[in-house]
């Protein structure tokens, strides 16, 4: 599962000058919210953050102040330059919508795999495993047709383009055939020196 244990310290200070006061430290300010819960300001370890962020569908669970929350991030803000988190937006999310996220990352796991075993673009299989859970498929199982999918697609493309080059050959050499056919005959050559 993409469930990463973080622990968080509570942030006082406010502002640009603090923000970039924690980030030199090693730490991004973050907030946590959700449905009936007050806002809580955090500061996260950067190092630690950047791992977990790499993981498609991660769960954070946050631990500060003693307690636990289980968290998804909404937002992440980046410097547009240099790439680097500058804040974080987390929401507070269920234990059954966290196993969710969960078995979505391990299926995109599985379709990623078998998409580049099978010499497919990982993110063109992705796209299909996506429209297939959004017909109501389970993740696993739209992971595992995901490849069978692509591949089916690009075979018939490649059908489709390869009939439309033969009707396009056919109509080429028809259209020259009707051009020479419709071409006025050409006088036979007067013998030289008459």
């Amino acid at each position: 599962m993409s469930q990463v244990a973080i622990t968080a310290q509570a942030r006082s200070e406010f502002g640009k000058g603090a923000a970039r006061k924690l980030r030199r430290e090693g730490r991004i300010p973050a907030v946590i919210y959700g449905s009936g819960t007050e806002l809580v300001h955090i500061t996260l370890p950067e190092h630690e953050l950047n791992l977990a962020l790499r993981k498609p569908r991660v769960v954070l669970a946050v631990t500060f102040d003693g307690s636990t929350v289980i968290t998804k991030p909404r937002d992440v803000q980046r410097d547009p330059v240099k790439r680097v988190i500058e804040h974080l937006d987390l929401v507070i999310i269920s234990k059954l919508e966290a196993a969710t996220r969960g078995d979505m990352a391990d299926a995109m796991k599985v379709a990623e795999a078998a998409a580049v075993e099978a010499g497919i673009d990982p993110g063109t299989v992705a796209a299909a495993m996506q429209e297939a859970i959004a017909r109501g498929e389970d993740p696993m199982t739209a992971a595992l047709h995901a490849v069978a999918d692509v591949r089916a697609q690009a075979e018939a493309y490649s059908e489709a383009n390869t009939a439309q080059a033969e009707v396009d050959d056919a109509a080429a050499a028809a259209g020259a055939a009707a051009a020479a056919a419709a071409a006025p005959p050409s006088a036979p050559a007067e013998p030289a020196g008459e």
